[in-house]
């Protein structure tokens, strides 16, 4: 139970967030054009901050190296199979980009802007949670810049060795590799210009989760507000990326008896709301903005209730 009130006061603060984003935009104090611009920020600067955050925490072993490996095997596989699966549903109907959208919005998963501050929330003890989220992330973003890219444009430019190793991820993962192999902290202990990076890399890191939030809420205050409940496919990406899939997902991680702790972790972030970065992408790519920010934040205010109910089964 104390799962759920952690999950549950987590995700109501994160919600809070949007809130001066929304007003920023209804005011006029930021235009809707500029939204692209805060997207680009936080995928840019804010996200390879929260990788060497996450990194520099986590301890290395050989055994979290093993599981590092056989958690992103598996949260790629598993991507692989439901973007497959519901590309071949919606084939006839690819034309159309709302489909496109949704075919990648029934997957992706909000695994480091809101799964890191939750996984520390409720595994306080836990210095590894959020090092696996990276590696969530990392194979989120590997098919992202290339598969969903190449999915929501329908251009094969994006599908590339070049878009593969150039992109915020695996840049930042690469630097943040050679620390975490040799066990060298960023941080006061190994010197005063050290302690003030940390300082900066910690800061820029946790600024990832009011970032995504307030560009939801700036997003939001764009649309109409009734258009968030009016259409089937954003209820059917709900449904499917934030109950079915993390259940598929479950299920198939305790037919495997992998580690407790990479099991719940994966959990829980296969859980969290539909991906803020289905919206940077299309913000990005200049493909179906509303669409997906309709699903984005249809899915961010039900996870309220669904993330605190999935957390029960911990």
């Amino acid at each position: 139970m104390a799962e759920f009130k952690t999950t549950l006061i987590m995700v109501a603060i994160m919600l809070a967030y949007a809130i001066p984003g929304f007003i920023l935009i209804k005011v006029k104090a930021v235009k809707s054009d500029h939204i692209s611009s805060f997207s680009k920020l936080l995928m840019f600067v804010c996200q390879p901050a929260l990788t060497l955050y996450s990194f520099n925490k986590a301890d290395f072993t050989k055994e979290l190296g093993v599981n590092l490996l056989i958690f992103l095997g598996i949260i790629t596989l598993v991507q692989l199979i439901f973007i497959g699966v519901f590309y071949l549903i919606f084939r006839k109907k690819m034309a159309d980009v709302r489909y496109r959208i949704t075919t990648v919005a029934t997957t992706l998963s909000n695994c480091s802007f809101l799964g890191v501050p939750l996984l520390e929330a409720i595994f306080p003890n836990s210095p590894n949670v959020a090092v696996y989220s990276m590696m969530y992330f990392l194979s989120m973003s590997l098919l992202g810049w290339t598969l969903v890219s190449t999915i929501i444009t329908r251009d094969k430019k994006y599908i590339s060795v070049k878009k593969i190793l150039i992109n915020p991820a695996t840049l930042s993962i690469a630097v943040s590799l050679p620390f975490f192999f040799t066990g060298f902290k960023i941080s006061a202990d190994n010197g005063q210009l050290l302690g003030q990076i940390e300082n900066m890399i910690n800061i820029l890191g946790k600024m990832t989760t009011p970032l995504c939030m307030l560009v939801m809420g700036m997003r939001l205050a764009t649309i109409k507000f009734k258009s968030l409940f009016t259409n089937w496919m954003q209820y059917f990406a709900v449904a499917v990326n934030q109950v079915i899939f993390p259940l598929c997902v479950l299920g198939l991680l305790m037919l495997f008896g992998v580690d407790e702790e990479l099991k719940w972790c994966m959990f829980i972030m296969c859980a969290c709301p539909i991906a803020a970065v289905v919206q940077n992408y299309a913000e990005i790519l200049g493909e179906g903005q509303d669409t997906a920010a309709n699903m984005v934040l249809l899915g961010t205010i039900s996870s309220i209730v669904t993330l605190p109910l999935m957390a029960l089964l911990i």
